[in-house]
């Protein structure tokens, strides 16, 4: 449980940083490859939430001798009652407004499809629907289909009605739906994010841009024949979470400058990229190195010449938890336990248990506050990683090692 807790604020901290990064890196973005780069650039978002989580690679482990914890029969360890109920509270808090986003969500989906009616094949692989809760637009996720609204003959010319088929057409290439999906995704998942809403706005804006440059870009003397056409569908609708609209009211003076703007050069636009990349790749490298030594205490290292693996100092053994104790319940836990060149304890994982879960939570609560002597390589400390046994007994005696 805190465990997911624990992924969640991680999580959110390092969306925060890329929002951060991106906002800042947009106008360069922009200036160097125009709306489809700034666009791309959006994929920093899910590669940092993924790599922090990706394994690093793996350190020597050796096994330390048994720590044995015994609580005593007559005395009950004190543990804080309240402390423990405040991760339930805040994970039910968490999955409450997940839930409420996904419904809300969901309705507003079914809400637009609903609205638009009988749907009718048009000649050119389209569908004309009987109503127009926001159209023209792509809707759907398997296998969207271009639906334009009742009036899309009288309200648009014959060339004004391919360059917008051209634009949804775009959008499904590029796989549009499902980043659109991915965002509301993201959107159940960190609906506490206080950043979370601009970036929707603002991802979803980039992405509209993005695919006007790359429906005008190819026909520069079209420009003002589509800046018409956005003209004569401003959008007034309420708009579906996973559906690539045409129209887009907030936006269209930034679409119309966006037009104004003339093809940029190739080398210029190769900068672009080579940046996008290598942003990518050194935020998600730092963001996949910083798993390594995350909550480790301080600790003295002691200087050793000799080679050999990494041996305890201080394993104070972890409070009996109240739970089982007042049910009378015993069991063992086997942690992994990562130690750097310093012998700061960094990861701690529980191998297995026995019971599962229910002396997890102390046990690794204790290994964090334990002390190491490093593991020596050609007389060097070296990080490494023990295999640590611990039983957990009931005794008459008090708590002891």
């Amino acid at each position: 449980m805190t465990d997911l807790l624990d992924g969640l604020l991680q999580a959110s901290v390092w969306l925060s940083v890329a929002t951060l990064v991106l906002a800042a890196a947009r106008p360069l973005l922009l200036r160097l490859g125009g709306a489809a780069l700034a666009y791309r650039s959006w994929w920093l978002l899910p590669l940092m939430l993924v790599a922090p989580y990706l394994p690093l690679p793996r350190l020597p482990m050796t096994e330390t001798d048994p720590v044995m914890v015994m609580a005593s029969a007559l005395r009950a360890p004190a543990v804080p009652t309240d402390a423990s109920q405040w991760p339930l509270l805040l994970l039910t808090v968490w999955l409450l407004g997940a839930v409420a986003v996904a419904c809300f969500s969901w309705r507003a989906q079914r809400r637009f499809e609903h609205a638009l009616g009988e749907l009718q094949p048009r000649t050119d692989g389209s569908w004309q629907a009987s109503g127009d809760p926001g159209l023209p637009a792509l809707v759907g996720l398997w296998r969207p289909r271009i639906v334009v609204g009742p009036d899309f003959e009288q309200r648009f010319s014959p060339a004004e009605q391919d360059l917008i088929l051209c634009h949804e057409h775009s959008h499904r290439r590029h796989g549009d739906p499902w980043a659109n999906a991915a965002l509301a995704l993201l959107r159940c998942v960190f609906w506490f994010h206080p950043l979370l809403p601009w970036a929707a706005r603002r991802f979803l804006r980039d992405q509209e841009l993005a695919c006007d440059a790359r429906t005008v870009d190819p026909h520069p003397a079209l420009r003002r024949l589509y800046a018409n056409a956005l003209l004569k569908a401003q959008l007034v609708h309420p708009v579906a979470p996973m559906a690539c609209h045409w129209r887009s009211q907030p936006m269209l003076k930034e679409r119309i400058a966006m037009l104004k703007e003339h093809k940029r050069k190739a080398l210029p636009w190769m900068t672009g990229q080579v940046l996008v990349v290598g942003l990518c790749v050194g935020l998600c490298t730092v963001a996949w190195a910083s798993q390594g030594g995350a909550g480790a205490e301080p600790a003295p290292a002691k200087a050793a010449t000799s080679d050999g693996r990494a041996q305890a100092r201080d394993l104070t053994p972890p409070t009996y938890p109240k739970a089982a104790f007042d049910q009378g319940i015993s069991g063992s836990v086997m942690l992994r336990v990562e130690v750097d060149a310093a012998g700061k304890p960094g990861d701690v994982r529980v191998l297995s248990s026995t019971p599962a879960g229910v002396f997890d939570e102390a046990s690794i609560a204790a290994a964090k506050q334990w002390t190491f002597e490093p593991a020596r390589r050609n007389g060097e400390a070296v990080a490494s990683a023990l295999k640590i046994p611990m039983t957990f007994e009931l005794d008459a005696s008090d708590p002891t090692l």
